[in-house]
């Protein structure tokens, strides 16, 4: 790899880290407080075809301050051996579900040795039978390592169900754009009273801009694209939405496997 597409790819990984990482930060769930470098780092050069003076290197001082997605990045750089953690392809990787052939107990000890310590005694669900099965990406984060799916069955699934929903990456298409607006059809998260799952696809309203930032701005009917806490995230290939929908079946398949009583309780 030549030093300017070095250069291209590390300005790809940076930016669609602050894509994805933007929305729960801005709601004050992850990374450091304030969204304005992966606000600004998410439209330095993508679909809006400008540049703003975001500077990669507040974007990657953001990132190390997230300790879900970091940790992840940092082991996938490890186990691949690559010197960026932001690299593009490990980003892609954790956001969307691609697999990169790397051995998931590998990993998963590695991962353990890291948010291990961190969780301490309060998720004791974080053990090597457990992380024996990681996969590389966000799927697993929200779905195995978050307590959400803990709660479900105990009376009250609405908000672990909301959350479980929102917090993973959401794919779909749009269907019309009226203005400021896109009518967007994707598939909810589903819970039966014993298993997690994809409910039929329905249309949703999504605004393409809120307070004048807007990642995709240029979105049209026929695209396919990636949601994050009702975010509008990003344009998706057919092919990465095909990859994520993958991956989030197969986690939704290793989750309910974990689920083992109409409780939610998983060993």
């Amino acid at each position: 790899m030549t030093a300017g597409t070095r250069a291209v790819a590390d300005v790809r990984g940076v930016e669609m880290f602050a894509r994805y990482a933007y929305a729960p930060n801005r709601l004050g769930y992850c990374g450091p407080p304030g969204s304005g470098a992966l606000a600004a780092g998410a439209v330095a050069g993508g679909s809006t075809g400008s540049r703003t003076a975001a500077d990669p290197v507040d974007v990657r001082a953001a990132a190390r301050r997230f300790s879900g997605a970091w940790p992840y990045l940092q082991v996938l750089a490890r186990l691949t051996g690559s010197d960026d953690p932001l690299d593009y392809q490990l980003v892609e990787s954790y956001w969307l579900g691609r697999d990169l052939g790397i051995d998931t107990a590998a990993f998963g000890a590695e991962l353990l040795a890291v948010i291990g310590p961190q969780a301490g005694h309060y998720w004791t669900h974080l053990t090597p039978e457990l992380l024996a099965g990681a996969t590389c990406d966000h799927s697993f984060h929200v779905f195995g390592v978050y307590p959400w799916t803990r709660l479900l069955g105990k009376g009250m699934d609405a908000q672990p169900l909301r959350v479980l929903d929102s917090c993973r990456i959401r794919w779909g298409t749009v269907e019309s754009r009226s203005g400021d607006e896109i009518e967007v059809r994707s598939r909810r998260l589903s819970w039966d009273g014993r298993e997690l799952g994809l409910a039929e696809a329905t249309v949703e309203r999504v605004r393409v801009s809120v307070d004048g930032l807007s990642f995709v701005p240029d979105v049209a009917p026929g695209d396919e694209v990636a949601l994050h806490w009702d975010w509008l995230t990003d344009r998706l290939t057919p092919e990465q939405a095909r990859v994520l929908e993958r991956s989030t079946e197969r986690e939704l398949a290793a989750t309910n496997r974990r689920l083992v009583d109409v409780g939610g309780q998983a060993p």
